[in-house]
């Protein structure tokens, strides 16, 4: 045993010495492969990484600038609908002071029209007494012509003489004023 524990020891050691070797590489590969690297930085630095920064720079503005617009007609929109709440609370108000007034001219005809009814109804009222009145006049005028036609009558048969008109009518009348 003691043999195989030796023999795997000078593995030990060749392993050791190969992974040494493959951890600390050549200088001149080493070299190589670190400049080959610095040179593919580069290359990614200036054909890629500039460019995509650029294009990531332009999108983000390009992004900013929608987002700024998007305030902007946000804000245009808020102030719109404002102007509309303003334009439709003066409509209301418009609106209602043309039905107060429409009502008002309204409740102003109406008195009109029951005030032009009134003066007809009292025009009528009058005409009619002046119709009764002279209705009246014209029927107590008739009944005095009656009563002087019936005294003259009732005077002739009377007197049994024809008593001239002056005395008639006198006489006639005398009667009719006895009668009121």
């Amino acid at each position: 045993m003691s043999l195989s524990f030796l023999s795997n020891m000078d593995n030990i050691g060749e392993t050791m010495k190969s992974i040494g070797e493959k951890l600390i590489p050549n200088w001149l590969s080493f070299v190589v492969q670190f400049l080959s690297f610095l040179i593919l930085l580069l290359a990614v630095f200036f054909l890629a990484y500039k460019p995509v920064k650029k294009m990531l720079n332009k999108r983000a503005d390009y992004v900013e600038n929608e987002i700024k617009e998007a305030k902007e007609n946000n804000e245009k929109a808020q102030a719109s609908i404002e102007e509309a709440k303003q334009i439709m609370a003066t409509s209301k108000e418009k609106a209602s002071e043309i039905i107060k007034n429409a009502e008002v001219q309204g409740q102003e005809r109406f008195d009109a029209i029951v005030l032009e009814a009134k003066q007809e109804v009292t025009e009528m009222k009058k005409a009619a007494e002046q119709d009764i009145e002279r209705a009246r006049e014209d029927a107590i005028q008739d009944i005095r012509s009656e009563m002087v036609s019936v005294a003259l009558s009732a005077s002739k048969e009377i007197l049994k003489r024809e008593v001239d008109s002056k005395d008639n009518t006198k006489l006639a009348e005398d009667f009719i004023n006895r009668l009121n």
